[in-house]
């Protein structure tokens, strides 16, 4: 079976972005409500991200909650010029190399020498959609840096082509050239994969 990546319908995600800019709009007012709506609306578009951007999903999810933290602590600022998941997103990339530059100033030991058998032992198992999303880590994270960037931007996030190119810093051109690389290299992957599964014994 050949899977295929398709992008967010972009009328739907425009909806979603003005829904979710308005709401950010709100919250910096002062409205308790339209707060609980601004951390809801893209929070799961913030959690992909940074689960993708940090390559650890366990701690993704404190690394979304900083995103939305320090997002609060300058929402004052946020004047709607900018989709509110673009700034977001633009937080939670800030959010991730903090953490990247923080662990390696602050290496933490193991108590044990296999510290990699360690932690596969607590990963969680039996979870429905699990080998899925493990399977889906893995492809990901064979692609470049770059590639893989603006693949998750665009067809996880739902990113349109321009606001990825200005989100990243490059032209449009090339995002749609790192897209059309980073998809025909996941369907080689997958047709690798269902070509060494039919010919298991």
């Amino acid at each position: 079976m050949t899977v295929t990546v398709l992008p967010v319908p972009r009328t739907k995600r425009v909806s979603a972005d003005a829904a979710a800019t308005a709401w950010a709009l709100a919250a910096r007012g002062g409205d308790p409500r339209a707060a609980e709506h601004f951390v809801r609306a893209p929070h799961n578009d913030v959690l992909c991200y940074v689960a993708y951007l940090s390559g650890d999903p366990q701690t993704a999810y404190d690394l979304t909650q900083d995103t939305f933290a320090r997002a609060f602590g300058s929402l004052h600022r946020f004047e709607g010029r900018a989709s509110a998941r673009t700034w977001l997103l633009s937080i939670a990339r800030r959010t991730v190399a903090d953490s990247f530059r923080h662990a390696a100033a602050r290496p933490r030991l193991a108590e044990t020498s296999d510290w990699q058998a360690a932690v596969e032992r607590t990963q969680p198992r039996d979870v429905p959609g699990f080998d899925d999303g493990v399977a889906l880590l893995d492809l990901l994270a064979a692609l470049p840096g770059e590639r893989r960037e603006t693949f998750v931007l665009t067809q996880v996030v739902g990113l349109s082509y321009e606001e990825t190119a200005g989100f990243i810093g490059c032209p449009v051109g090339t995002v749609r050239s790192r897209v059309s690389r980073a998809r025909a290299a996941l369907e080689r992957q997958l047709l690798e994969a269902e070509a060494q599964a039919t010919r298991a014994p």
